[in-house]
């Protein structure tokens, strides 16, 4: 256990030193970043799998969107109907009378 230990420890500080002694910047991808690591380079084109899927959910949801837009259209304007403006009488409106000086 000591000498695997011991080879782990002298691995590192060999890394450490040649990394100190030649100064240069190494780029490390991120870890769990989810992804390849891209530098000055164009990335990987999508699966076409990847890219139907999104078109089909893409295209489901604005299905959905729409479908409820027409059908249900009380989300949007409200579920009770617009009160008519020209039955409002003055007061309402908050107009006073013509003949107030």
């Amino acid at each position: 256990m000591f000498s695997s230990r011991g080879l782990l420890l002298c691995r590192r500080l060999a890394s450490t030193s040649k990394s100190i002694q030649s100064r240069t910047f190494m780029l490390k991808p991120p870890l769990n970043g989810g992804g390849e690591y891209v530098y000055r380079s164009a990335p990987k084109p999508h699966a076409k799998i990847t890219i139907f899927l999104a078109e089909a959910v893409g295209a489901y949801m604005w299905w959905w969107i729409l479908w409820h837009l027409w059908h249900e259209p009380e989300h949007i304007t409200g579920e009770f109907p617009y009160p008519d403006p020209s039955k409002w009488t003055d007061e309402e409106l908050g107009i006073p009378p013509d003949e107030e000086e």
